[in-house]
């Protein structure tokens, strides 16, 4: 195979196990705000909140525009998260992995 479409494949692969793992931070962020409302970070933190965010939000706004939360009583299920991680899984599948 091809040094460059290998470098390609692996890069691309690469960036997107990172991206699942900065969707994971933004779960664990959303659920620290769940629990704690009072939280603010400060410091480091911050921006690495910020990153994070700033990230993962345009692929969780697009989902939310095209399957609004569902309503369930007093509660909303918010879909944009699941759908944005099962498109990265899908992406993975479908990128043949290099050998």
């Amino acid at each position: 195979m091809d040094i460059l479409l290998f470098s390609t494949l692996f890069i691309l692969r690469l960036v997107i196990r990172i991206y699942m793992f900065v969707m994971w931070g933004r779960f664990i962020l959303d659920w620290v705000r769940v629990f704690n409302p009072a939280f603010r970070p400060r410091g480091p933190l911050l921006v690495l909140v910020e990153l994070v965010y700033t990230l993962t939000d345009p692929p969780i706004r697009m989902f939310r525009r095209i399957l609004p939360p569902i309503r369930l009583g007093q509660i909303s299920l918010d879909l944009g998260w699941i759908l944005t991680m099962l498109a990265c899984i899908i992406l993975l599948a479908f990128i043949p992995v290099p050998r």
